[in-house]
This record gives C-alpha cells, structure tokens and sequence, in this order.
C-alpha cells in the first residue's frame, strides 16, 4: 500500500521567508526604518498568546519591526475598535493583525473593520474578502492564501477538480473555497448541517478540513488518491483528519504541524512587506 506525498509546507515557508527578509532589507535600506507590523491580541488566552509570540519572533528573524499591543480581557468593542483605528492611523505601522478568536463580549468583525484595507495583511476585513470574491486586488486570508500556494508548489491541478471544504468560517473556509472557485474548481461547502458528510468528502479530488475537531474527517472516506490539506490544530499535535489512514489512501496530505502552519506565518509576512512597499510607491 503507498503512502502519500507529503505537503510540505515547512520547506516552501521558508524559500518565502528567504525572499521576504531580502525584500524587507530593501525596503529599510531606501526608507531608512524597518517595515512594521502590529499585532493586537485581546485577552489572555494561551493558544492566542503563543501564536502571537511566534509571529513576532518570525518578524524579528525577517528583519520587521513588531509592534504588540496587548488589551485586557475586559476590553470592551468600542475600546478594542479605538486601539486599532488609532494603528490604522500610525504611519509607521504597515500591517495589523488583530489576533482570533477575542472575548465573547467584543464584537470581532467591528473590531476587523477598524483595519484600514492597505493595512489588512491578514485578510480579515470585508474590504479583503470582496477582494478574494471578485479576484481584484487586495490582501488574502493567510491560511487560505497559504493553502493555495502549497498546492502549487507542488503542482497540483485545482482547475475542473472537486473540491469540499470542511468548515465554513469566515476566516478559513469560506475564503479559501473562493480562492479555489476563482481557479475553476468546483467547491462543496460542508457544515454542521451538512447530511452525510463522508458521502460529500469521498467524492472530492480534494479535500480541505477547516473545522477545529480532531480527526473528524475518518481515513477511509478519503477518495483514492485524492489530496488532503488539514488546516485543523488541536492539542495534542492532532488534526481535523485521522492522518494514519488517510495518508494510505491520498496522493498527497499536508501534515500536522509542519503543513499549513508556517504557510500562513509566510503569507502575512510577505503581505506586511508588500503592505509598506504599496505605502510609498
């Protein structure tokens, strides 16, 4: 029996980080300051405070500046709205990320908005997901972005293939379906509601899982020789897909960590730099 190809996505972030810190040196050397990128991260949740951290440590390997700004878990929408529309003002900030997921009092998508479009380097404003939408210019959501940039690494055809993505979020599923649609795949989207989920998985030449439940998606409905992307991360290094079993069937699988992970880190710092270069062209 083979055994799938893995997408590595480990390998391809870092040919895009090599070629962002050389972009960014650029940019230092003719604008005489580094490019900048702000996180905000609302709250105390741990698995937030770690990615931010990462983040900003892959910044600083880059040569970016990173700006955090850190609101309490008391932070109400109008005061999370006033710290980023003030970063959206800064002209020395390029890029916001405003961390997911915040407080349930605060009211996320106000907070999204308070980006200003040339600064949405994550993808998250309406502004962006019209972009992804219409295929006109803008910033992507990064995982989503992510995704589609290690299929091509790898060459995989997504034009005329069935595609079901797994998880509607506004952040993950939902873009990353318009991404692949604008490359003329035929995109199934799959929820909670969805009957008879392993049905819409086995029919599907790819499969994206984007739903944030271990192994949800079982090996043995994956199609043979399909391509598996698991955006999925839940503790203990597991993913949305039952990885053993489906890598037995698939032609390709990404796998958990090291698959879609540092694609996502690699698209919002290559989006920061292209932020600060569009700044002042």
């Amino acid at each position: 029996m083979s055994v799938a190809q893995l997408l590595d996505g480990t390998a391809v972030a870092r040919r895009s980080f090599a070629e962002t810190a050389e972009r960014a040196a650029d940019f230092a050397a003719a604008q005489g300051r580094s490019v900048c990128l702000a996180t905000v991260l609302i709250g105390d949740d741990p698995a937030s405070q770690t990615y931010v951290r990462m983040k900003q440590r892959r910044a600083a390997q880059l040569g970016l500046e990173s700006r955090r700004v850190r609101l309490s878990a008391e932070t109400t929408t109008d005061e999370a709205v006033a710290a980023v529309r003030a970063l959206s003002e800064d002209d020395t900030v390029d890029g916001i990320l405003v961390q997911h997921p915040a407080p349930a009092q605060v009211d996320e998508l106000a907070v999204f908005e308070a980006i200003a479009p040339k600064k949405d380097v994550d993808g998250v404003t309406m502004h962006s997901f019209a972009a992804m939408g219409l295929s006109a210019n803008g910033f992507h959501s990064c995982t989503p972005e992510g995704i589609v940039r290690l299929l091509d690494a790898y060459d995989v055809p997504t034009a005329g293939r069935r595609v079901c993505v797994v998880g509607r979020s506004a952040i993950l599923g939902k873009p990353v379906g318009l991404l692949l649609l604008a490359r003329d795949a035929t995109v199934t989207f799959c929820h909670s509601h969805t009957t008879d989920l392993a049905a819409q998985v086995s029919e599907a030449d790819i499969v994206v899982a984007a739903v944030g439940r271990p192994e949800l998606v079982r090996g043995e409905w994956i199609k043979p020789d399909a391509v598996v992307v698991d955006a999925g991360y839940n503790p203990g290094n597991v993913g949305d897909v039952e990885f053993s079993r489906a890598a037995a069937r698939a032609s390709y699988i990404t796998p958990v960590p090291g698959g879609v992970g540092p694609m996502t880190i690699a698209v919002l710092m290559e989006q920061t730099v292209t932020a600060a270069e569009n700044r002042v062209r």
